[in-house]
């Protein structure tokens, strides 16, 4: 047995590299690339010259580009926030249904994702331009007397960020649902807990790495979505996806690009380290 063991441990490395050699191809070296590319000048044309500089840095810190970080975290924590309100229910009771709903109901949460996330963006396009669905239908319940304009708008971002994101969120609750031991709950029950404390004090508290997840998962991404602005907000909606893809097509100024790109990462690694700090089980019982 214990010469198994040690011809497993010896070829156990071997299974390990191919997820090295991705990392390391795929991940760390576009990263470095990008590090530094955003210390190279601007070619007066197209390209970059090899002359470092801390220009493109310190052109973040313009009124201008400040504003658009701050933007871009304000419609992040919005979206999150309204994504966790609907969401986290969705997942919970989904976890609870019978197992031929179950399925039933992760087939309908897998059918969008069959379908281009821009064709489906579109759609919502037909829903809030003027006289379109929504129009029709708040006018046919006599709740509006005229067309809104939701089109490129702030509210028609939001809800378009979150039909795209929410199913992460739905998905990780429902995982931490699904793991959840429930004797803990009904032991909660029988010592005096009512349904709302019980809940409280021991489901929210055991699915709440599931809900750091969805946080993560949803948060993170809702800061760089600039096709949805695009889509669904014109010109008005301004996030750092959209800057950095201008900066790349009509700029065309690669270190400036770069170096908005390393911010975000930045922002978004500080994110990640809030989760798996807040996912130890210590921290989160310093919570409740």
């Amino acid at each position: 047995m214990r010469r198994k063991r040690k011809k497993q441990n010896k070829f156990l490395w071997l299974t390990l590299v191919p997820i090295y050699l991705f990392t390391f191809l795929f991940v760390f070296i576009p990263f470095i690339y990008l590090v530094v590319l955003s210390f190279l000048t601007r070619a007066e044309i197209w390209g970059t010259v090899n002359r470092f500089t801390t220009v493109n840095y310190l052109r973040i810190l313009e009124p201008l580009y400040c504003n658009t970080f701050l933007s871009s975290l304000q419609l992040a924590l919005t979206v999150t926030f309204f994504i966790i309100l609907s969401g986290y229910p969705f997942g919970y009771f989904m976890a609870k249904l019978p197992k031929n709903w179950k399925s039933r109901m992760m087939m309908l949460l897998m059918i969008p994702f069959w379908t281009s996330g821009l064709i489906r963006l579109y759609g919502w396009i037909i829903v809030f331009r003027s006289n379109g669905t929504l129009d029709r239908i708040l006018m046919g319940l006599h709740i509006t007397a005229k067309p809104l304009k939701l089109l490129y708008s702030y509210p028609a971002v939001v809800v378009g960020m979150i039909y795209v994101l929410v199913p992460f969120m739905i998905l990780a609750v429902y995982s931490s649902v699904e793991k959840m031991d429930w004797t803990l709950v009904e032991a909660a029950r029988d010592l005096g807990a009512g349904r709302i404390k019980a809940f409280i004090t021991v489901t929210f508290r055991l699915t709440l790495p599931g809900l750091l997840s969805g946080v993560v998962l949803t948060f993170i991404p809702s800061m760089g979505l600039f096709f949805v602005a695009d889509i669904l907000g014109g010109n008005k909606i301004v996030l750092v996806g959209n800057v950095i893809q201008e900066q790349l097509t009509k700029g065309r100024n690669l270190p400036f690009a770069a170096a908005l790109s390393v911010i975000l990462m930045i922002l978004t690694s500080l994110i990640i380290g809030l989760y798996r700090k807040l996912a130890d089980t210590k921290e989160l019982e310093g919570l409740f």
